[in-house]
């Protein structure tokens, strides 16, 4: 069995990308995939965002309505499955939940598998001065950043953890907080006798090792100190599968900044992590003797492929901080499992996407519109034949003939208007009610003649006139684009070198503080190592200005 923990920085990115959702699924070839960051809300759910054939889907959204936080972080799991509705496969899970404080409404994974999970409020947690309230734990669940799956032999936590910039003491306690309930969360079911499973995006790098750069103080952080003390190393229950595979590997990093361009270097942090806690699976054996870690684990690695630097028509960073580059900023990171037996035939649990239903009003909506959109398409056929029969009937030859003047007349018109200007136009007259495109329109039999009015004849001459005057305004657009190339190249030259490389800097902008607007110069090159002399020399340099008190 493989599973893999992917921050995906965008489900709707990332599955454009691939071309589709099953592409980007099968593009890392795992039993269990476990993204974060979708950034998706409810309401965003659709099926081609979170059901692919051959997979079941187990998601969590923002629920937080902050401007800030709306549609922001988000969880999925995908189980790849032969069988849908009832299987015995290990990666179908037997119960699901939503978040992990147990406060949510929704399925939990509390029936005959695992006892309730219950916190009793207010609850006092160390760290914390004054106890914690209900309102604050249930905010904990309300920005989509846990899904748990119980796959029967081990219960996987699919997380995505907050950040929390220093100076923001709200986000700090939030953070803390978070992983503490956590925390009590894997040790309910420790106590049990369960195993598992924690993969996703902590936003912690717990040791030295884990960051480019790192200062001397780097340890000594609050959240590394809490992450440490769960390994065994540190007289807790869980491995760090990475790094108990790979226990001196340096440069061995996860997620890269996309302001500094910090791929073209390797310049990043391992804060991707897959734990694993608890006995091993095999009945002949002590618990104290053997584990899941020891018995069970075969490998773990980060899929490095996946890595945007890997092609250098992506990876070049051109000194912006807007340039957009494509993929992730994280990398994918997966651990191999073996000797998982079958499990009993089992259900899709009802947490499942497909039971869902944002999901399931989203296809009957669309069955229903092209079910009304077949039956209004047969009561316009049968209306048209009507009134073209009694036309036919009620018409004298002398109007025929005219009206086959006028018809022949139309066709040369457009003939002459195709040759000249072969664009599809689809405006018309303003105030002209007999302009307007009919559904029928778009279902013409192949061969069928279109209809067209005195006003519909007048408003595509202007049409003609419209268009050539679109290739006006883009041969002006064009002009003006190939002039501000020319701009910028004559910046360039303006520009100071840097000290380190002596090659022209970047501008750059204060964005906040005493010195707002103010204009810098820093070096162009990705951040690096500061060993690596082909990396940013981080060079600084203030732009001249003339204060407007002078005269």
């Amino acid at each position: 069995m493989k599973i893999v923990t992917y921050n995906i920085n965008g489900l709707r990115p990332r599955v454009a990308q691939y071309g589709s959702l099953l592409r980007l699924l099968n593009s890392l070839d795992a039993d269990i995939i476990c993204f974060q960051e979708t950034k998706i809300t409810r309401q965003d759910l659709s099926a081609d965002l979170s059901m692919a054939e051959g997979y079941e889907a187990f998601v969590s959204c923002c629920r937080s309505s902050s401007k800030t936080r709306g549609g922001y972080s988000g969880v999925a799991t995908f189980c790849r499955v032969t069988s849908a509705f009832s299987s015995q496969e290990v990666a179908l899970p037997v119960t699901a939940e939503e978040g992990f404080t147990g406060l949510l409404e929704g399925p939990k994974i509390s029936d005959k598998q695992l006892p309730e999970f219950s916190i009793e409020v207010p609850l006092k947690i160390e760290g914390f001065e004054e106890d914690i309230t209900k309102e604050e734990i249930l905010k904990l669940d309300c920005e989509g950043r846990c899904v748990i799956t119980d796959h029967g032999h081990f219960v996987l936590f699919n997380i995505y953890g907050p950040r929390a910039d220093a100076e923001d003491k709200e986000r700090i306690r939030f953070k803390l907080l978070f992983f503490k309930i956590l925390q009590k969360r894997w040790e309910v079911l420790l106590n049990l006798g369960k195993r598992v499973v924690v993969v996703g995006d902590f936003n912690i790098a717990p040791f030295a090792i884990d960051r480019c750069d790192a200062d001397a103080d780097f340890e000594k952080n609050m959240f590394r100190k809490w992450l440490r003390s769960l390994l065994r190393n540190s007289g807790g229950c869980f491995y760090d599968v990475f790094r108990s595979k790979h226990p001196e590997r340096q440069g061995a990093y996860t997620c890269f900044s996309q302001h500094i361009g910090a791929e073209e270097f390797n310049y990043g942090s391992r804060i991707d992590h897959i734990l694993i806690a608890g006995p091993c699976i095999h009945e002949d054996h002590e618990v104290e003797e053997h584990s899941i870690f020891d018995c069970h684990v075969t490998h773990c690695d980060i899929v490095t492929e996946f890595k945007r630097g890997s092609s250098d028509t992506l990876s070049k960073w051109n000194g912006g901080r807007r340039t957009k580059l494509e993929g992730s900023d994280h990398i994918p990171v997966y651990v191999k499992l073996t000797d998982i037996p079958n499990l009993p035939v089992h259900s899709t649990p009802a947490l499942a996407v497909r039971y869902l239903p944002e999901v399931r009003g989203w296809q009957q909506s669309i069955v229903s519109f092209l079910r009304k959109s077949q039956s209004l398409q047969q009561k316009e056929d049968a209306s048209n034949l009507s009134s073209e029969t009694s036309c036919e009937l009620s018409s004298s030859q002398e109007n025929q003939g005219c009206t086959t003047g006028i018809n022949q007349e139309k066709k040369e018109f457009f003939a002459k208007r195709k040759s000249l200007h072969p664009i599809k136009d689809t405006k018309r007259a303003k105030g002209s009610s007999s302009s307007q495109l009919t559904i029928k329109s778009f279902f013409k039999r192949p061969g069928e003649e279109p209809s067209f009015s005195s006003d519909q004849i007048f408003s595509d001459e202007v049409d003609v006139c419209n268009s050539q005057d679109m290739i006006c305004s883009k041969e002006k657009g064009n002009a003006a684009t190939l002039e501000w190339q020319r701009i910028q190249e004559r910046m360039k030259t303006s520009l100071p070198l840097c000290k380190g490389h002596r090659e022209p800097c970047v501008a750059r902008s204060v964005k906040k503080g005493g010195n707002i607007g103010r204009l810098f110069y820093v070096c162009a090159r990705a951040q690096g190592p500061a060993t690596n002399p082909e990396a940013n020399c981080n060079h600084f340099q203030w732009a001249s200005y003339k204060s407007k008190d002078k005269k």
